[in-house]
């Protein structure tokens, strides 16, 4: 193609700052480095997180509560498709995929890389079967996972689907803050008004009922000194403020919103322990990033997180059954006691850094589209 760099556009449901919009952002600046022009399109917009991206085009200002505002979102969409005129589109989470590559198609698109970012439970049986059809007929190009774990749910998918699946793990920047730990700990304590003495557990995620924080949230009544700080936005945040104004608890429940990347290492630095009780993913990058920084790491006992948080069958953090309040109420009692085991776990989760390399993630991308190069 002889029309100038070669062009990319990446097309999310809503903008905001979780895990999948984080890997669209790295996986951009990656692969601009290696010389390709890359458009950032979002359904609509959730937050402003985004804004000052370069090349990011917002289809709607808000998610669509009805069916005019639907068609007008996919009118825009269309539209953006046509302006831009992509060699490729990548498309991440369901709605993404089953949206955006039939309209990248219509335009002209001949290469839709479909981002398998989200996990079964989030998607909805009809979503599950047209995103299933759409791969068999070829709407995909490819359809990439995460993880091993999910790339075996496939398994019973038909083959003109199965064989366009290909695995591509995530990779991460290090979420290194500017202060040294003694302070990062001193300075979120600071900011939270608590003394030398309180221990701070916290999660940085979207506030959503898959991601099972009430599990957290029931931690802080069994110890006054504990804290929880969660990081994040989203439909649940009421109700976990409900909840711990139930237990007892809600000055020890300390929402932050979202929070600008450069910050998040700072804080991940100043907590005692990370609490990740998701009932659902398909890589968990957020307690990837907090294990790789060093933080002790107590999850919810999911296949795929004991899959991706291991280094050279190591674990890098303890599992227990975030849906048994007792068991998951002791795991992290254990962990904030024993400070040998959270040393080992703080160490192997720093070698994750070198297991998921976002170069390499962005290398394997680039042989993917190869094929559009030269078509």
């Amino acid at each position: 193609m002889a029309d100038g760099p070669f062009r990319l556009l990446f097309v999310q449901p809503q903008a905001e700052g979780a895990g999948a919009q984080e890997l669209a952002r790295l996986l951009g600046e990656k692969l601009a480095e290696r010389g390709f022009e890359v458009h950032h399109c979002f359904l609509y917009r959730r937050t402003g997180y985004y804004d000052g991206l370069p090349r990011v085009h917002y289809c709607a200002a808000s998610r669509p509560r009805d069916a005019v505002a639907l068609l007008r979102l996919l009118i825009a969409l269309l539209r953006h498709l046509r302006r831009v005129r992509p060699h490729a589109a990548v498309t991440f989470q369901h709605w993404g995929n089953v949206i955006a590559a039939p309209i990248a198609r219509v335009t002209g698109v001949r290469c839709v890389l479909a981002n398998r970012t989200s996990a079964t439970l989030a998607m909805r049986p009809v979503l599950a079967a047209l995103d299933e059809v759409l791969g068999v007929l070829g709407f995909y190009s490819r359809i990439v996972v995460n993880s091993g774990e999910v790339a075996r749910e496939y398994d019973r998918h038909p083959a003109a689907y199965r064989r366009r699946v290909v695995r591509i793990d995530h990779g991460f920047r290090p979420r290194t803050g500017c202060l040294p730990p003694d302070a990062a700990r001193e300075a979120l304590r600071a900011r939270l008004g608590l003394g030398a003495e309180a221990s701070v557990l916290g999660c940085v995620s979207r506030l959503h009922a898959l991601k099972n924080l009430p599990a957290a949230v029931r931690l802080l009544p069994g110890d006054a000194r504990r804290h929880l700080v969660l990081v994040g936005q989203g439909p649940e945040r009421e109700a976990l403020v409900a909840l711990a104004r139930e237990l007892g608890c809600d000055e020890r429940l300390h929402l932050l919103g979202e929070q600008p990347a450069e910050a998040i290492g700072d804080i991940l630095a100043g907590l005692d322990l990370f609490v990740f009780p998701s009932l659902a993913e398909t890589f968990g990058l957020a307690v990837v990033e907090a294990a790789a920084a060093g933080v002790p790491v107590l999850a919810h006992d999911l296949p795929v997180l004991r899959e991706v948080l291991q280094v050279d069958g190591e674990p890098c953090g303890l599992f227990a059954d975030a849906r048994d309040e007792r068991a998951f109420g002791a795991a992290a009692t254990a962990l904030l006691c024993d400070a040998a085991a959270s040393a080992r776990l703080a160490a192997t989760g720093r070698r994750l850094e070198r297991r998921y390399s976002p170069d390499a993630m962005a290398a394997a991308y680039e042989r993917l589209l190869g094929d559009c190069r030269l078509g």
